[in-house]
């Protein structure tokens, strides 16, 4: 029996859990390192220690994702929602650290993720400001946001000397095809693992063309346990405020990402109490990162569209996943492994799942209704959202923290936005 993959407390033998629990890893893999890898390389951090950093980040997000499926207090959404290192920080981070040193940035992400931590336990008092439609304006500027770094990953990872090669763009192709086939063909347990059915098709295909590096392996020690504090933690008033500052806006992406799985893969409406939770993980892990000297974690909206593509939502599944992560932070061997599948491979995996989130936004929409009053909220927040960030540089003449926090983050506008937009605008008149 496979029905137990498609329920929240489903009951599923380890051996099929396995490979479901992979498929969710495979997506958000490279993603969770590369902000602790440009960071370290951004600010001269030795090689060693980056090597540590690295590692900490997947115990991390292993420890977050657990957190997150099977609750501590009231920290833990109960849903199944994937934790990983937050590219939302990365710039912020940089400048931290060049400036003030890795510990000043530890000490403002341990403050900061207790602040949000601390928000998250009490939603009654904010959670208002978040109907249905904000949160569907909210769930769909994240939909749009993902799909450039999708169409990146696509041609090769941005930066990569053969961005856009015929290499990268047959893999990626083959591997595109595979999963849309075996999505619309496939049944059962073959269609739920499309994505991980793709992968391992356009990585053989990568690995026949060449295109895949095992060197790395060959350094990688047997056995490494974390390292805790790798920096000591220093607190600087303007570095918290700054940290602060985006630990909200990261708080709206976990927020949308919360709606979106409640909406695309278990087919109803977030609850406050999950929403609050969610963000209280969201924080307080975080400042768990912090101490392991790990910039901040958030859910990775990668999975939640892999969520709602094939209904996979079993807890103890994703679970599984988490205990990779946690393996491959233990067992660098198994990282070094996992981080051998070309950018292409994952671009190729991941196009169709951002369209899906997408698609779970326009569903929850089509919920709202589409009256008068909706539509500006939507229409506005969308249009400024998406293109003043596209035009980033017209935020030049504001201060460097709203630069920050808003020139390319399209979902903080977004959310800012269609926020004061539900609270100005006139309620909806009945017509007689």
């Amino acid at each position: 029996m496979t029905g137990g993959i498609y329920q929240l407390d489903g009951k599923v033998p380890v051996a099929r859990a396995v490979p479901f629990g992979l498929q969710h890893v495979l997506a958000m893999f490279v993603a969770n390192i590369t902000p602790i890898i440009i960071l370290c390389s951004a600010v001269g951090v030795e090689k060693g220690v980056s090597a540590s950093l690295i590692q900490n980040c997947m115990i991390i997000a292993g420890i977050g994702t657990l957190v997150q499926l099977y609750p501590v207090w009231r920290v833990g959404s109960r849903l199944p929602i994937v934790m990983g290192i937050s590219f939302t920080f990365l710039s912020l981070a940089i400048g931290i650290a060049a400036s003030q040193g890795m510990g000043a940035l530890m000490g403002a992400v341990i403050v900061g993720g207790l602040v949000e931590g601390c928000l998250g336990l009490f939603p009654r008092q904010w959670t208002r400001l978040i109907p249905q439609v904000v949160a569907a304006t909210v769930v769909t500027a994240i939909g749009f946001s993902l799909l450039p770094i999708g169409a990146n990953s696509f041609a090769g990872g941005q930066g990569s000397p053969d961005f856009g090669s015929l290499q990268n763009w047959t893999v990626g192709t083959i591997t595109l095809l595979v999963c849309l086939v075996t999505q619309l063909l496939g049944k059962g347990l073959l269609r739920s693992l499309s994505v991980l059915v793709g992968l391992a098709v356009g990585y053989g295909v990568a690995l026949c063309m060449g295109m895949v590096d095992f060197s790395a392996l060959r350094e990688a020690p047997a056995v490494a346990l974390p390292v805790f504090l790798p920096f000591t933690p220093e607190f600087h008033l303007d570095a918290i405020l700054a940290m602060v500052c985006v630990y909200l806006v990261s708080a709206t992406e976990t927020i949308g990402d919360t709606s979106a799985i409640c909406s695309g893969a278990l087919g109803r409406a977030v609850r406050q109490k999950e929403m609050g939770a969610s963000v209280a993980c969201d924080g307080f892990i975080s400042s768990l990162a912090g101490l392991f000297g790990c910039t901040p974690i958030t859910s990775f909206s990668q999975n939640v569209g892999l969520a709602a593509m094939t209904k996979v939502v079993n807890r103890f599944t994703i679970a599984t996943g988490a205990c990779i992560l946690m393996l491959g932070g233990l067992f660098p061997a198994v990282g070094v492994l996992l981080a051998t599948i070309p950018q292409c491979v994952l671009g190729g995996c991941t196009i169709m799942m951002f369209g899906s989130i997408l698609f779970a936004g326009f569903g929850m929409m089509a919920r709202c209704g589409f009256s008068q009053r909706n539509m500006v909220i939507v229409s506005l927040s969308l249009s400024v959202g998406l293109g003043f960030t596209s035009a980033s540089q017209m935020f030049s003449i504001f201060p460097q923290i709203i630069q920050t926090v808003f020139a390319q983050n399209c979902v903080a506008v977004v959310f800012l936005l269609a926020v004061i937009l539900n609270l100005v605008l006139p309620p909806e008149r009945k017509e007689e």
